[in-house]
C-alpha cells in the first residue's frame, strides 16, 4: 500500500503542475493585444471606367449655339475624408444624365458651366479668344464640389492655364484620354473630346483640329507599316539575288 500511494503522488503534482500552465496560457491569450492579422481593413475603391460622353451646349440671346462640347469627364480630387482622417484621392466621372450645363459667350470669352449630382459637383471652364492671333483656348477651370465624406466644402480654381489650342471656326478634336492639371488637389481628364467656343456656323462643329496624342497614335501604325514593307523589299530582292546566283552556277555546270 505505500508504494502504491508513492506513484499516485507525483502524478497528482505533474497534473495539477500541467493544469497551471494550461490555465496560464488560457489568461494570457485573452489578454493579448490583437495581433495585425486580425485587423480588418476595407480595400480601397476601384476606380471607375471611362466615363460617358456628354453632349453640351450654351446658346447666345437669339438661340444660335456659341460653344459646343461633346466629352467625357473624369474628375481627380484629393481632399480631407471626415470618415478615414486623412487626405484621399477619389476618382470621380461626371454622368451627363444628371449634369445640366449652361453658361454665357461674348465676343473673346465663353463659359460652360456643369452641375452635377443634385448641385453637389460645378465645373467651369472657360475659353478664351486672341482677336489678334485667331486662337483660342482654355484659360480657366473652377471646381466646386459637397460630396459626403468631404470634412469642408472643396474648391479649386486656375485662371492662367493654356489648354485646348485651337483656332477661331474651327472645332478642337482629341480621341486619346488628356490630363488637365489644374491645382495640386485637381485635374481634370477628358476622353473622345470635340469642342469648339467660337465661330460656329449652321450649330454645326468647324472642320477638326487635332491634338498631338491623336497625331502620334495616327503615325506609330504608319511607321510599323513602313518598316514591315520594307522588311519583305528587303527578303524579296535577297531571294531573287540568291536565285538568280544558283541559276548562274547550274548554267556552268
Amino acid at each position: 500500500m505505500t508504494q502504491q500511494h508513492s506513484r499516485k503522488q507525483p502524478l497528482s503534482i505533474a497534473f495539477i503542475a500541467l493544469l497551471a500552465v494550461t490555465l496560464h496560457q488560457s489568461f494570457a491569450a485573452t489578454d493579448a493585444p490583437p495581433t495585425a492579422a486580425s485587423q480588418t481593413t476595407s480595400p480601397p475603391p476601384a476606380p471607375p471606367g471611362r466615363p460617358e460622353r456628354g453632349n453640351y451646349t450654351v446658346t447666345n440671346g437669339n438661340g444660335t449655339a456659341c460653344l459646343m462640347a461633346r466629352m467625357g469627364l473624369q474628375l481627380n480630387v484629393s481632399f480631407s475624408s471626415a470618415s478615414l482622417n486623412k487626405t484621399v484621392l477619389d476618382v470621380v466621372n461626371l454622368q451627363p444624365n444628371v449634369t445640366k450645363s449652361s453658361g454665357s459667350c461674348d465676343s473673346d470669352s465663353a463659359t460652360l458651366l456643369l452641375k452635377a449630382d443634385e448641385e453637389t459637383t460645378s465645373l467651369t471652364l472657360v475659353f478664351s479668344l486672341n482677336a489678334t492671333s485667331s486662337k483660342y483656348h482654355l484659360g480657366g477651370v473652377t471646381l466646386s464640389a459637397a460630396w459626403p465624406d468631404m470634412r469642408v466644402h472643396f474648391s479649386a480654381s486656375n485662371s492662367s492655364l493654356d489648354y485646348l489650342r485651337g483656332t477661331l471656326g474651327r472645332s478642337y478634336m482629341c480621341r486619346e484620354e488628356q490630363t488637365l492639371a489644374v491645382t495640386v488637389n485637381f485635374s481634370l481628364n477628358t476622353f473622345q473630346l470635340q469642342v469648339q467656343p467660337f465661330g460656329i456656323t449652321g450649330d454645326q462643329f468647324g472642320a477638326a483640329e487635332e491634338c498631338q496624342l491623336d497625331e502620334d497614335n495616327m503615325l506609330i501604325p504608319i511607321i510599323v507599316g513602313a518598316a514591315l514593307a520594307g522588311l519583305v523589299l528587303v527578303v524579296l530582292v535577297a531571294y531573287l539575288i540568291g536565285r538568280k546566283r544558283s541559276h548562274a552556277g547550274y548554267q556552268t555546270i
